[in-house]
């Protein structure tokens, strides 16, 4: 059956993506930075605001939470419970499910940490919304939590069916797929993915979502165990990495952290 939704981006700030997710009368918002360009959507597509989902508590993902409920004050405000969000009316856990009625939607939240200590994911019909967990060809810088608590949660998204779609936070693609090339230069997937995000860039599109399917194949941060990525680390680190997941996955991040 088709979705009774469409998910459109809202671009925002230098590089954030706030989407929207709307029929053609209501409309929910994930990880609303800023309240201008979501209202500026709304009224261009005359839909009434219900709901923010929000993953996490930094500021380009729920400072325009306020200024939102103060033009819908009966709002729903999902997000996490480990995190003290301000105007946050239903704390969540993993294992929450949630139903956006009017798009015939139902969400299952996923704990996440690592980017964030209390930062959650959204699943349902095949769509992902992850906030600043896994990006395109990345993953999230490690501000509170710890490289086994991101490892851990990137398995768990990397575990979800082919077709899902990643509806990440960030328009970090491109550069992101320059450092992989880095890490894994000699596999296809990559090279082709490089060629359509500079095409859809250079067009003014966003590269996104992509699938889980394709962030398996050629995501280094989902294939820290693969042999492929071991010339590029030992040469990164000036000695043998080793075999251990985690700790090649713990490289990978601090490398990255660098460039």
């Amino acid at each position: 059956m088709p979705n009774s939704f469409s998910i459109v981006p809202i671009p925002a700030f230098a590089d954030n993506y706030l989407w929207l997710v709307h029929n053609d009368r209501k409309a929910w918002i994930v990880d609303p930075g800023e309240a201008a360009p979501v209202l500026t959507a709304l009224q261009r597509g005359h839909l009434e605001l219900e709901g923010i989902l929000l993953t996490h508590h930094h500021a380009d993902h729920c400072g325009g939470v306020a200024e939102l409920r103060a033009h819908f004050p009966d709002l729903t405000i999902y997000g996490p419970a480990a995190e003290a969000i301000p105007g946050t009316t239903h704390p969540l856990r993993a294992g929450d499910e949630i139903s956006l009625t009017s798009l015939d939607l139902t969400l299952t939240v996923l704990e996440v940490p690592g980017h964030t200590l209390g930062h959650v994911a959204y699943l349902g019909q095949d769509c992902l919304f992850c906030g600043d967990t896994l990006f395109a060809a990345g993953c999230g810088r490690i501000f509170e939590g710890t490289p086994a608590q991101m490892f851990h949660s990137l398995a768990q998204l990397a575990a979800l069916p082919d077709e899902t779609a990643v509806y990440c936070a960030h328009e970090y693609t491109v550069s992101n797929l320059a450092f992989a090339a880095r890490v894994d230069p000699h596999n296809p997937e990559l090279q082709d993915w490089a060629r359509e995000a500079r095409a859809q860039r250079a067009r003014g599109e966003p590269t996104l979502p992509s699938r889980i399917g394709r962030e398996r194949r050629a995501n280094p941060f989902l294939r820290s165990a693969d042999a492929a990525l071991t010339p590029a680390l030992d040469h990164y680190l000036g000695h043998p990495v080793g075999t251990d997941p985690l700790t090649r996955f713990t490289v990978l991040r601090a490398w990255k952290n660098q460039c």
